[in-house]
């Protein structure tokens, strides 16, 4: 007869009702049961068996695993359970900490007993309900045609800031750059309503291609862009930049967000795809994490490596939740069992690594391509006659040796012996040769940037199996697993998705089930992304974690109505912009200050120097960093990486930030002192950090400085340079303290004229031998193009000189770097 739980369970209550529960059953039912299930399931549980072994049951404990019986009932000292808890042992268990004496003698005398099992014991208490209020269903709109001013709270009526400060506040919020003082007249003498006029201005400032990359910015941190691997060699990616382009122009044609988050998943699974470039490169997302597989990686290990990231970033980003501590445990704190882990991760198991034919689209392909393309050519050129000059001493040294009187007398066979050994080369030439060699596989590499390949993902042509793997260990690989969605989030019983366990098209089940209007985690997420980089803060604190660890809403009435709202106006982030912007909330005199970020004050510094290139997307260029960061030796699997080379011309080094190209292995000094984002981990909002090498890099950079001598050519004057810099014209005190300072600095600079300027030095840099402990000496190549230098101090007169001081000045400003 089959008895269900609830029916041994009740039998259990009356017989204990009736004779009092034995002591074994009492001690399990008050400690042994409690401690089995809180300590000791989630690895040793349904859901994962750790060295073979299960604690759930009284038949899975007698049988064991791999290491014998855990109990021998009625014996302690022979019970390998109690000797691991004890500690006695090279078993010490649980990992967490040794259980207090108490538990431990309980478990003692519970085996004494003959450790018996009580059906009587309670089921773990549901999870409260505000610990899992993001995978709830959202609340109804009790209030469908409410205002956001509605659900806050305020005592009075905010006071409406002042269109200067609202005209800077929306640019930067919207373009991530300053606004042009033509701009801000014509804004601040607009003679329409306020609120007409500032409705205006969102339109207009939402229609600029600068919306794009400023918001694409906030994607790409929370996706951890980058244009190399990292690890050991921080290869290239050559085409990584068409997926940069695509989330920036995702945003410019303002995508519906369900779109945006099914391409970027399932692109290349939706219909027509390979045909579509703009679904392959969508699907780069899932390789933007950092990853390496060389000659001396083991290929499972680095696929299990991308298989975790890609789980974890997947849920971070759509779902906000941590899904990376389930990979070895039942989650702590949240509704994510290990099992609803490699589930989510069957889904990516069949997918594969390819570099996508995906011809340009319109806008993709610029005019200095050919430009660009040549340039590595040439490189390559160059350093296959470095390579060759090795080649033909080897084969000189060889003749002599053999008494040859030419190398073209030594047999064809023996030739290409000695090359492929290099022999008669010292180790100091060994290492020259190998820098060149590796940078003819960087150039190889790097030549594909202009090639119409999408950096993209494809289903595979083989089955894979998704095992459970304990305590994340792929040697041990425990309970077979289907591909799945976590259960935690409450969706509605008539929604039905299923993802299928063949090899193709099981992303686009679950890119369908992120992105449908009845996933209120989903939702919930995205809306509070979009608030928080609105107002600094969202209405959850923790983006990337709506778990129990996260913080609660501090108003999930409008985080709710605002996903109702989100949805019914077609997933469109420019429309939510409009609302969150238009509201009392936004346009308040008291809001919330916030520093610029990073790029913001990069970009800001080149923009009010009149140097910002108009130049968009396409491979990243490369930025002037500090000559002591770029001319750095930096290592790439025992030898040199190509020093750092800033681009040649001034339209290629003064583009926007975001189209700099992100190496892992060496980030921008100046984003990096001024908490630019990480590359290797999501970064849903950027710290404001003050300390004190903020000022010395703003202070003393060349970045900082060049901008500022550009800035005073540009201004002449200090009127100018308040306008350029504080969207203002000084006021009395300040033109009086400055024109002051500037009589002082012109007086200087007629008594110290500027230097000339020195001549170009080669660089050389040392890597030690491998094979003799020595140094080595090399010397870099130089491109083989002009390179365009800044304006710099002896070509300007002592006036501009003195004026740029003042522009620096400013440029460290709080008025510069805050907006209010």
């Amino acid at each position: 007869m089959m008895w269900s739980y609830l029916s041994l369970a009740l039998l259990a209550a009356i017989a204990q009702a009736q004779n009092g529960p034995a002591e074994g059953d009492l001690i399990f039912q008050k400690t042994v049961g409690a401690t089995l299930h809180d300590r000791c399931a989630n690895c040793h549980g349904p859901s994962l068996q750790s060295s073979g072994l299960r604690l759930d049951s009284r038949d899975a404990i007698l049988k064991g695993g791999v290491r014998g019986p855990a109990i021998t009932p009625g014996s302690p000292q022979t019970s390998l359970l109690l000797a691991a808890i004890e500690q006695s042992g090279s078993l010490k268990m649980p990992p967490g900490g040794k259980l207090p004496g108490t538990t431990i003698a309980a478990i003692r005398r519970w085996i004494e007993l003959g450790a018996p099992f009580s059906l009587a014991r309670p089921e773990p208490a549901a999870a409260a309900t505000n610990d899992t209020w993001a995978f709830q269903p959202l609340a109804p709109p009790s209030r469908p045609d409410a205002t956001i001013d509605q659900f806050i709270d305020r005592h009075t009526a905010p006071r409406r800031a002042s269109r200067r400060v609202l005209i800077r506040r929306a640019t930067y919020d919207l373009w991530g750059l300053p606004p042009a003082p033509a701009e801000i007249d014509a804004f601040v003498k607009d003679p329409a309503p306020d609120q007409q006029a500032f409705a205006k201005l969102v339109d207009r400032l939402l229609a600029s291609p600068h919306y794009g990359e400023r918001w694409g910015r906030h994607w790409l941190d929370v996706v951890r862009y980058a244009d190399t691997g990292g690890f050991s060699n921080d290869f290239e990616r050559p085409t990584a930049w068409r997926y940069r382009d695509y989330v920036i122009r995702a945003f410019n044609q303002d995508k519906p967000y369900n779109q945006f988050v099914i391409e970027q998943i399932a692109g290349d699974e939706l219909p027509g795809a390979q045909s579509d470039s703009e679904k392959l490169i969508a699907t780069g997302f899932l390789r933007m994490g950092p990853w390496e597989h060389t000659a001396m990686s083991v290929a499972a290990v680095t696929r299990q490596e991308w298989l975790d990231d890609v789980t974890h970033t997947t849920a971070a980003t759509f779902l906000g939740i941590t899904m990376e501590c389930a990979r070895c445990h039942d989650h702590k704190f949240d509704p994510l069992p290990t099992r609803d882990y490699y589930r989510l991760q069957a889904v990516f198991a069949t997918t594969e690594f390819v570099e996508a034919r995906a011809p340009f689209l319109p806008g993709e392909q610029k005019p200095d391509f050919a430009a660009g393309r040549a340039l590595m050519e040439t490189l390559q050129r160059n350093v296959d006659a470095r390579i060759d000059e090795y080649h033909q001493l080897t084969l000189t040294r060889l003749a002599k040796q053999m008494g040859l009187s030419s190398p073209a007398e030594i047999p064809a066979a023996r030739a290409r012996e000695a090359i492929r050994k290099l022999e008669f080369i010292t180790p100091e030439e060994n290492e020259r040769y190998k820098i060149f060699q590796k940078r003819k596989e960087l150039y190889a590499r790097s030549v594909t940037r202009y090639d119409p390949i999408a950096f993209s993902v494809a289903d595979g042509h083989a089955e894979a199996e998704t095992h459970i793997l304990p305590v994340g260990n792929l040697q041990t690989p425990g309970a077979l697993v289907t591909p799945g969605m976590p259960h935690a989030v409450v969706m509605p019983a008539s929604f039905k998705i299923e993802v299928p366990q063949t090899v193709s098209r099981r992303r686009l089940p679950l890119a369908e089930w992120i992105a449908s209007p009845d996933n209120p985690l989903a939702l919930r997420v995205i809306v509070n992304r979009i608030w928080g980089w609105h107002f600094g803060e969202g209405i959850v604190a923790t983006p990337n974690d709506f778990g129990k660890l996260g913080k609660r809403p501090t108003n999930p009435e409008l985080l709710d109505w605002l996903c109702h709202y989100f949805v019914d106006h077609g997933w469109s982030i420019k429309q939510m912009h409009r609302l969150i912007m238009l509201s009392e909330a936004y346009q308040r005199d008291n809001f919330l200050p916030r520093r610029l970020d990073a790029e913001e004050i990069l970009d800001s510094m080149l923009a009010d120097s009149g140097e910002l290139s108009s130049d968009t997307g396409g491979p990243g260029t490369l930025p002037e960093i500090n000559l002591d960061v770029a001319n750095q030796p930096q290592q790439i699997m025992g030898t040199l990486m190509p020093a750092y080379r800033p681009s040649p011309t001034r339209a290629e080094r003064n583009r926007r930030m975001v189209y700099a190209f992100q190496k892992r292995g060496l980030p921008n000094p100046m984003l990096d002192v001024l908490n630019g984002p990480s590359f290797n981990e999501s970064t849903p909002t950027r710290d404001a950090t003050t300390i004190p090498t903020q000022a010395f890099a703003m202070l003393n950079s060349s970045f900082a400085n060049h901008r500022a001598l550009a800035l005073a050519a540009r201004a002449t004057d200090i009127d100018h340079v308040f306008l350029f810099t504080l969207g203002r014209r000084p006021t009395a005190k300040e033109l009086s303290l400055t024109s002051g300072f500037l009589r002082r600095r012109e007086a200087y600079y007629q008594q110290h004229p500027a230097p000339p300027e020195p001549e170009p030095k080669p660089l050389v840099r040392s890597i030690t031998s491998e094979l003799t402990g020595t140094p080595v000496q090399v010397e870099e190549d130089q491109l083989p193009v002009p390179y365009e230098d800044d304006l710099q101090p002896p070509h300007v007169s002592q006036h501009i000189r003195a004026l740029a001081d003042i522009a620096l000045a400013l440029f460290n400003s709080n008025e510069f770097a805050y907006v209010y």
